[in-house]
């Protein structure tokens, strides 16, 4: 066995881990993990109690990394996130203390109930891997990501994410409720107590650093790297589309192919990989036109359109 097989099955027993408390919901187990090995961020957009921040929790837990949890409320600053200088008048100088970002994983809760200026805090931490306060650039812990959640209904007293924020997510997805037969087990597991108590870290953060390493050696064609870019260009051309996605997009769904890839036990991605992840990828990107949205047009229809307008390459060509 190859010592990338070690670290695929390595991963195998992290998603294992966090499906002891995430029941039912194997593909947001995985997108979550797509979002970590490849290094972005993550959006999870549902109603309240159907396990978003409980997800966020096992895996800080799964993984034994830094975790932190920040309540957005209209309140929180921009301080809070970044982090403020503050003076010690015993050595005469001032010092930095750190603020939320200063972790490898950050649950950013209800990220849409704070203050615009706060969250544009988030802005370079998620871009760039670091803050600048008072003209200091402090990096970031590596691996670094934000796990962000908001609540589908109620729109009162928010603050939208404007485009450019949506845009710093590499994946949006949304819980669901579970069937009846999931949420049985949720409460059978809830009468002993929290199964949350029970994970176990799995893995170091240097097996998690050598995982996402792996991710960067997974082979994307050029034929791919068309593909991409001619999906990107069909959702630009799509008559009901105001924007389309970005090369940024672009890039976002290369990597997270080929982390979904890695996922699944390969060192290689086909097209199934980028027709999986085109919906979580690219559906926050997209704003649709006015007309299209009264005649009830949804991202997800124009996106399945791009997909069946763009043939995908045939393998071993």
């Amino acid at each position: 066995m190859s010592y990338m097989e070690d670290n695929q099955r390595l991963i195998a027993r992290l998603a294992a881990e966090i499906g002891k408390v995430i029941k039912g919901k194997d593909n947001a187990v995985v997108m979550l993990l797509t979002a970590l090995l490849s290094q972005g961020h993550i959006l999870i957009e549902d109603v309240p109690g159907v396990g978003k921040t409980t997800l966020a929790m096992a895996l800080g837990k799964a993984t034994g990394l830094g975790f932190r949890r920040a309540q957005f409320t209209p309140d929180v600053m921009a301080s809070d996130i970044t982090g403020f200088t503050m003076f010690n008048k015993d050595e005469n100088r001032f010092e930095y203390r750190s603020g939320l970002v200063m972790t490898n994983i950050l649950l950013a809760d209800e990220v849409n109930r704070t203050s615009p200026k706060t969250q544009s805090a988030l802005l370079e931490a998620m871009e760039e891997k670091r803050v600048t306060v008072d003209g200091v650039v402090h990096e970031l812990p590596s691996p670094f990501i934000v796990i962000a959640t908001q609540n589908s209904q109620g729109y009162v007293g928010t603050f939208p994410l404007p485009e450019a924020q949506l845009d710093r997510f590499q994946i949006r997805i949304s819980m669901g409720y579970p069937t009846i037969e999931e949420e049985a087990r949720i409460i059978m597991d809830r009468q002993g107590g929290n199964p949350a108590d029970d994970i176990e870290p799995v893995m170091t953060a240097e097996q998690l650093a050598d995982c996402i390493d792996d991710v960067t050696r997974v082979n994307f064609s050029e034929s791919l790297c068309r593909y991409v870019a001619q999906l990107s260009s069909a959702t630009r051309m799509h008559p009901g589309v105001e924007l389309g996605a970005s090369p940024r997009a672009s890039i976002a769904l290369m990597k997270a192919s080929c982390a979904f890839a890695y996922i699944m036990g390969r060192d290689y991605v086909v097209p199934e990989d980028i027709a999986q992840l085109i919906v979580p990828v690219f559906s926050h990107r997209i704003t649709l036109r006015q007309e299209m949205r009264m005649k009830k047009l949804t991202v997800n229809s124009v996106l399945q359109d791009v997909l069946l307008s763009v043939a995908p390459p045939v393998r071993g060509r």
